[in-house]
């Protein structure tokens, strides 16, 4: 059984057992988190899709870690007149581990 869930914008297939990396969510390691906004399911051959949401799906997770991404540099450079500038960012991430996905 699989589910399209949208998290931080996004949009991810998950089933259970696998490990998605989302946008920074409030909690601690160890701590649970549901995901109300399924906008699919799947089951075989058996697909139900929402309009936009499926009621009364769920899909269940524990969050593993919060950690920074990997740094993206920003560089900016003007010809002839020796400006140059660079900058870098790391964005904070939550790693999820999906433990049940359920349908109504």
């Amino acid at each position: 059984m699989f589910a399209i869930i949208k998290a931080g914008g996004r949009q991810y297939r998950v089933a259970k057992g696998d490990e998605i990396v989302v946008e920074k969510l409030p909690g601690d390691a160890k701590s649970k988190i549901d995901f109300a906004e399924v906008l699919m399911i799947g089951d075989g051959d058996k697909v139900t899709v929402g309009a936009p949401l499926v009621s009364g799906a769920k899909v269940a997770g524990e969050i593993v870690e919060t950690r920074k991404g990997e740094k993206v540099l920003v560089v900016k450079k003007r010809r002839r007149s020796t400006y140059r500038r660079k900058r870098g960012h790391r964005q904070h991430e939550t790693v999820v581990k999906i433990t049940n996905v359920a349908a109504s």
